[in-house]
């Protein structure tokens, strides 16, 4: 039976609360709780034996140890895939067929929705509402990508000869690789391999070393919502460039999707060459934050919570360049600060809280190091800028930065993590032309009452997404991706579908009318 969303959104927060309220600060292992790699429909261990612990980055306590595969598996995988992409050939099964069995997948998800969002806050850290918060966006992609799979269309051309009809299909790329980041561990390999799937491709997903179980979760529920065996596959690593290269390099491999550094993406864009394969990047991104003297304060300072705080910044739309315009720059500050110092930080298991940890010392470190070359360009710390030790080790306060030199790493790079960085502006035109100096174009945000103003800047800002009066933009119906450095094609909308096909031409010749 069909249960709309915002139905399933009530149950979600339902079962989440009595979940939370059971469960505050320990980890829960439920039958989603998995720690074998799912290759072919089977439940599997690397062939050496190897596995890899998981930790939690609250507490950095071990939540689980899951296999370290190699290339020897995600061969296998590669194969397991490409011979359900012929047998019983995925891709010719009806699209009603497909549209249905990703709707028993998004049907489960939900009603599995606080489990899923325990393993979520289990090895990323972010606040249980938060994860919440990522089932529901995930599970929309499903949704979306279900009913998407019957309106792949292709086309009728008026031929130019009159004894030939000219036709035109969309067909499944054949299989494609999933590589997904640690921040958004169940919404990104949903928003990749529905829409995959959908198309009628194969999948084998290597999710990120920090977070599997999330991956492993979805692998169990598409077993249980009887997408048949070799259609999603999940191979665990804690060496992923050997198997990186193995997905560039494959003839088995038609199309990659990635999520992740910029760095790592030009790699794998320039590795694929060699076979011409598809490439679908979502990149890294330096988002700006204008806003101007007509906008509602009150709400910009509200979008800007969100988008700079949620998973604590470690997102790829987080905002990272704050300008606001000097007439209400002062007021803006005040209510900003005001916010800020009364975030409740914690591991996410905890009632009320709004802050996690950083996912891991690495991530902490490089946040320390661009805030000290901040400092030394004589940046001023409004608040914050300090680890949190006495709450956890990778615990890193909510920052406010003003007086940033362009030439600081912290302008110039993404900061992933909790930090903004506040700069006075006086003209629409000095802000847009540095709201644009980034090579990065994922995203942007700006808040204005103006309209003139606001269908101006919208078009003269250099990124893939604009949030004009809102601060989270992203959702199943809409594109997402990023120009210049943060990436090529787009997931969610439509578009999503375009990623995983390829278009065939078939002319019918000899045709008799008479």
């Amino acid at each position: 039976m069909y249960i709309t969303f915002s139905i399933l959104c009530r149950m979600c927060n339902s079962k989440l609360m009595r979940f939370s309220l059971r469960h505050k600060s320990r980890t829960t292992k439920t039958s989603l709780w998995l720690e074998q790699a799912y290759i072919g429909g089977e439940w599997l261990d690397a062939t050496s034996g190897a596995t890899f612990e998981v930790r939690n980055p609250a507490n950095m306590q071990v939540i689980g140890c899951v296999p370290d595969m190699t290339v020897v598996e995600a061969q296998k995988a590669l194969e397991v895939a490409t011979k359900a992409f012929y047998v019983p050939e995925w891709k010719l099964i009806t699209a009603r067929e497909r549209s249905q069995l990703l709707k028993n997948w998004h049907i489960l998800i939900s009603q599995h929705c606080a489990e899923l969002a325990n393993i979520i806050t289990a090895e990323c850290g972010k606040p249980l509402t938060e994860s919440l918060s990522e089932v529901d966006y995930g599970q929309s992609f499903v949704e979306w990508f279900a009913e998407e799979a019957r309106r792949i269309d292709g086309q009728l051309i008026a031929s130019s000869m009159s004894n030939q009809e000219v036709l035109v299909l969309r067909e499944p790329l054949g299989v494609a690789a999933l590589i997904t980041l640690w921040n958004f561990p169940m919404a990104l390999v949903l928003r990749k391999a529905a829409a995959a799937m959908a198309a009628g491709c194969t999948v084998v997903v290597k999710p990120d070393e920090d977070t599997p179980l999330s991956c492993l979760a979805l692998a169990k529920l598409s077993q249980m919502a009887c997408i048949p065996a070799g259609v999603f596959n999940v191979i665990t690593t804690n060496t992923a460039p050997p198997i990186g290269d193995l997905f560039c390099r494959s003839p088995l491999v038609c199309g990659i999707s990635f999520t992740g550094s910029t760095e790592v993406g030009k790699y794998l864009f320039r590795e694929s060459a060699g076979l011409l394969k598809r490439v679908s990047l979502e990149l890294g991104g330096n988002a700006p934050f204008i806003v101007f003297e007509s906008a509602d304060i009150a709400e910009a300072v509200k979008g800007a919570m969100l988008s700079k705080f949620r998973n604590s910044g470690q997102t790829c739309v987080s905002a990272n360049r704050f300008y606001v315009q000097s007439a209400v720059y002062e007021d803006f500050l005040k209510q900003l600060q005001a916010q800020v110092e009364a975030l409740k930080i914690g591991p996410g298991y905890n009632k009320g809280v709004q802050i996690g940890p950083l996912i891991n010392l690495a991530q902490l470190k490089r946040i320390e190091t661009i805030m000290k070359d901040a400092r030394s360009r004589h940046a001023k710390v409004i608040c914050g800028g300090k680890r949190l030790q006495d709450i956890g080790e990778l615990f890193y306060a909510p920052t406010i930065i003003t007086d940033v030199d362009r030439t600081a790493r912290i302008y110039r790079e993404e900061i992933f993590g909790p930090v903004i960085t506040l700069t006075k502006f006086d003209t629409e035109d000095e802000v847009v032309t540095r709201a644009n100096s980034s090579l990065r174009g994922l995203s942007g945000y700006f808040y204005s009452q103006n309209l003139q103003e606001v269908f101006r800047v919208a078009r003269r800002l250099e990124v893939g997404i604009v949030g004009v009066n809102v601060g989270l933009a992203s959702q199943a119906e809409a594109p997402f991706g990023g120009i210049k450095e943060s990436g090529i094609g787009r997931e969610g909308g439509h578009y999503g579908i375009d990623e995983f096909t390829e278009i065939k031409y078939i002319c019918l010749g000899g045709l008799k009318y008479d």
